[in-house]
């Protein structure tokens, strides 16, 4: 059997999840009503999504279940976990449209009220590691450098970067993201710290790597100047082997200046392939030809495949809000209530073999 992520990594706040607090109204009322009437009927729940997609969420989903099923009384909070059975499959899963996900058995009373939470967290979750995953596979196997934490609110940070650990991200650019594994943010010399020395990002970088250099592999950005080629020889041959490798970040609506005598056969605003291939020969002509590439700066699965099927040179792609895009939908459904078919029209039972007892 594989290993789940204990509930104490998610911090719920196990309170306020019991009360309803984040549930839509109609769940919480549902779950009065029937306590109130001593209406304790016992369902099958079935959790699916509509897409050929990558499963995230589980353990969360899952850990909510475990920690804020049950019901209030006299005496407190009275768990209900014990009375459920529920069969999930695993983070990372790869699943089918329509594919059941997960089953929730047991006293629907006890769980009513967790469908939006459950529901969310699988939503989200899902959405970051097909995201993930797809650029992943534009990019034939090169490092996916996950950096949208700017483009969202902070409190998602933790569960987006498990998910994109999960899907193959090779590093992400905060502690948040990575605390769920133990990990930490990794990032490159950035632009404020180099304007701090006045432009000079050579200066920059030699005092982040005399600060640094012996906790990280450093990468600096080389595109404050806007001239990309020489900064990356500059800074390669001021920091010499402790350069782990640039990053061309040059905006969407600027032109570098290594590329100003090419230009009328390519797009040459940002950051772009022939750009690549320059930075490459010259650091490569310098005898830089370990330092490695870092492109970043609108990327997302249709760019980078543009990129590798023009053979750009790059190590690495940093991919920021275009993974936060789109939507991965979960529903719930009722299918059959006290052993019995049960469910809405349009909707039946999807038993999947390949559910596993959570215990």
């Amino acid at each position: 059997m594989r290993e789940r992520l204990d509930p104490g990594v998610f911090r719920l706040p196990l309170e306020r999840l019991r009360d309803g607090y984040y549930s839509d109204a109609y769940f919480n009322f549902t779950k009065r009503l029937l306590e109130a009437e001593g209406r304790r009927p016992r369902v099958l729940m079935q959790v699916f999504q509509k897409r050929r997609s990558i499963l995230g969420g589980i353990d969360e989903a899952i850990a909510i279940l475990r920690e804020c099923s049950g019901r209030g009384g006299e005496s407190g909070w009275e768990p209900g976990w014990d009375e459920l059975v529920v069969r999930a499959l695993y983070e990372g899963d790869e699943i089918s449209p329509w594919e059941t996900v997960m089953e929730i058995e047991g006293d629907y009373s006890l769980f009513a009220h967790l469908e939006t939470v459950y529901l969310g967290c699988l939503a989200r979750r899902t959405l970051v590691m097909r995201n993930v995953a797809e650029v992943k596979e534009a990019a034939a196997g090169k490092e996916i450098l996950f950096f949208p934490a700017r483009h969202d609110h902070w409190l998602v940070q933790t569960g987006d970067g498990w998910a994109a650990h999960v899907a193959g991200a090779i590093g992400v650019s905060t502690d948040a993201q990575a605390s769920w594994w133990g990990g930490r943010g990794v990032g490159t010399v950035p632009h404020g710290l180099i304007a701090a020395y006045e432009g000079d990002t050579v200066a920059a970088a030699q005092a982040y790597v005399r600060r640094f250099g012996d906790e990280m592999n450093v990468t600096v950005l080389v595109d404050f100047e806007n001239d990309s080629t020489r900064t990356a020889v500059d800074v390669a041959d001021a920091l010499g082997d402790e350069l782990w490798g640039v990053r061309l970040d040059t905006s969407e609506n600027l032109v570098d200046r290594s590329l100003l005598d090419e230009m009328g056969e390519f797009r040459p605003t940002g950051v772009n392939p022939r750009l690549v291939e320059k930075v490459r020969g010259a650091l490569d002509a310098a005898g830089h030809d370990r330092v490695r590439i870092v492109v970043s700066g609108g990327f997302d699965a249709e760019k980078i495949r543009t990129f590798e099927s023009l053979g750009a040179a790059v190590d690495a792609y940093g991919v920021g809000s275009s993974l936060l895009r789109g939507q991965n939908d979960y529903t719930a459904d009722v299918v059959t209530v006290e052993g019995r078919p049960c469910a809405k029209a349009g909707r039946r039972r999807h038993p999947n073999p390949r559910l596993e007892r959570v215990a």
